[in-house]
């Protein structure tokens, strides 16, 4: 049972990052700005990387029953990402009730649920390597939630400043 579960999960972790690099693309293509776009494909491309990564995995793991050692090293796009967005470069030029406002939120959505899904799979895993593989997703999934969330947050911001919704 527990074998079927954890494939399960894979299955599950390889839909969300599949689902969240369509979403990514589908920004990317839609968007005029290149800022927006270049935060959007790299966003994509990582999701892609994390698709393969899970499929190496639940195919080991169905024919071995164990899960692989794999080399989870840091993005360095994430820094780059990081300072188009805490540049507040980013905010400008997006409409904050426009479609990547929108985007943004779902992919917020989308993180969170990854998050909770890799956590959770975490603590129950007994393999260290599955352990170190759902840590490593669920920090990196939690950078680009912190990354999204601070976006929207300006893009409130904006829409607010705005349209006068201060109470004061």
């Amino acid at each position: 049972m527990e074998n079927k579960q954890l494939l399960d999960v894979l299955k599950t972790a390889i839909l969300m990052e599949k689902r969240g690099q369509a979403l990514y693309e589908e920004v990317a293509d839609k968007t005029q700005d290149p800022d927006v776009q270049r935060i959007f494909n790299i966003m994509a491309e990582e999701e892609k990387l994390h698709a393969k990564m899970l499929g190496e995995q639940f195919k080991n793991f169905s024919e071995h029953k164990e899960f692989i050692k794999q080399n989870l090293s840091a993005s360095t796009a994430d820094h780059e990402i990081a300072d188009l967005v805490l540049s507040g470069k980013i905010s400008k030029n997006i409409s904050a009730a426009g479609f990547e406002a929108a985007a943004i939120a779902a992919a917020i959505d989308l993180e969170t649920k990854s998050i909770e899904v890799y956590r959770s799979r975490a603590e129950v895993a007994s393999d260290s390597n599955e352990k170190a593989l759902f840590h490593w997703l669920a920090d990196w999934e939690g950078t680009h939630y912190e990354l999204l969330l601070k976006l929207d947050n300006e893009l409130k911001e904006k829409i607010w400043s705005d349209n006068q919704f201060w109470p004061f």
